[in-house]
């Protein structure tokens, strides 16, 4: 027997006082497989609509723009949209059948499931692309760099997951209460295993946050350790030291010493100190205007700050002086240094000043 046409009206055409509907619309509206078949060439169009909307229109406005970033979102955003309309379609269609409310509940939770795995790809992609955009620009975002880009990668990738499946368990009502506290157990005994290296992790994430030094700075570390900054990972730092040794040293320890960051300050340059020591017969004026010609004799010393010169103390033999210098940066002050020091002996003996050396006399008392 085939069934009567008018069971499978709209209920929107009744809402609106159309219950003649078979005098305005064809006899053959009234079967489900024709509504079913409406709705998924209905929702077509309009995903055709859509995806014309997104490949041409926002195409042209985000090429407008200097940077790429938006087109990629705009060609991520492509496939998601399309899909979730005809799913939408997909949904109306089905709810036409008589399929009963079961059917009807659990086709809908496969949909349902079916976008969040559409969606959840979609935000996959995207947390990588404006990761990878914010480690290419450290400027915005000092935290994401090229170094910790797979760290916050990975972390934003695992909670999309895990809210993912959170969704997943209320679309389909499972009691997620055995896995909660499985997870929690499971935390719990990684954090006791690797809390060593949990701890240089987020001391390398505070260390590339707070940025107390960069890749080429010169660090002086309390244990007496003085170099170059070359690296700066998420468990480790390395520093090259003049001696060309390169020394790896746990973020874990670097967050909680004191660090002496020699390149830090508004500029890189640094101020060397030589002390030297005259006779105490020797001419004061003279031994400033020594030294001062000494500094504007060598080249590394820089005319801006200027040199000066110091008389710091009396000593048990001498006369105290200091003269201070600036250097462009500290990886030129030991040769600053050498050279200092070298010109100041070889002007102080053509001046005829001394420098006079510790002397200790010593008394023979002989006993009778």
């Amino acid at each position: 027997m085939q069934d009567d046409p008018g069971q499978g009206i709209p209920l929107e055409l009744k809402l609106f006082g159309m219950e003649k509907w078979e005098i305005i619309l064809p006899s053959w509206f009234g079967y489900a497989w024709v509504q079913v078949a409406l709705v998924l060439a209905g929702a077509y169009v309009v995903a055709k609509v859509a995806d014309w909307v997104v490949t041409v229109i926002l195409k042209r406005l985000t090429a407008k723009t200097r940077t790429d970033l938006d087109d990629k979102v705009v060609a991520l955003l492509h496939g998601p949209i399309v899909k979730t309309i005809l799913l939408i379609g997909l949904g109306i269609a089905v709810q036409r059948l008589a399929i009963g409310e079961e059917g009807w509940l659990t086709t809908l939770r496969f949909l349902q499931t079916f976008a969040v795995f559409v969606w959840t790809i979609f935000l996959l992609k995207f947390s990588g692309v404006m990761m990878k955009a914010a480690s290419n620009d450290s400027s915005r975002m000092k935290m994401v760099e090229p170094t910790t880009y797979p760290l916050f990668d990975n972390l934003a990738k695992l909670v999309l997951v895990a809210l993912a499946l959170y969704v997943l368990i209320g679309i389909w009502d499972w009691d997620a209460t055995g896995w909660v506290a499985s997870a929690g157990i499971l935390g719990l005994a990684v954090s006791f295993a690797a809390k060593d290296s949990l701890a240089n992790l987020f001391s390398g994430v505070f260390i590339i946050a707070d940025a107390p030094f960069r890749v080429g700075d010169y660090i002086l570390l309390d244990t007496g350790e003085r170099g170059e900054v070359v690296h700066i990972g998420l468990r480790s730092t390395r520093i090259l030291t003049r001696d060309d040794v390169e020394v790896s040293i746990p973020n874990g320890i670097l967050g909680n010493t004191k660090i002496v960051n020699e390149t830090g300050g508004p500029a890189p340059r640094q101020r060397v100190r030589v002390k030297v020591g005259v006779s105490y017969d020797s001419d004061l004026d003279q031994v400033r205007e020594v030294l001062m010609k000494v500094a504007e004799a060598v080249d590394l010393v820089l005319d801006t700050p200027e040199p000066r010169v110091r008389f710091r103390a009396f000593g048990d033999s001498s006369l105290a002086f200091e003269l201070l210098v600036w250097v462009a940066e500290p990886s030129v002050r030991g040769m600053a240094l050498d050279a200092l020091n070298t010109a100041v002996h070889r002007a102080f003996s053509e001046a005829g000043v001394q420098i006079p050396f510790p002397q200790r006399d010593l008394r023979i008392l002989e006993r009778s």
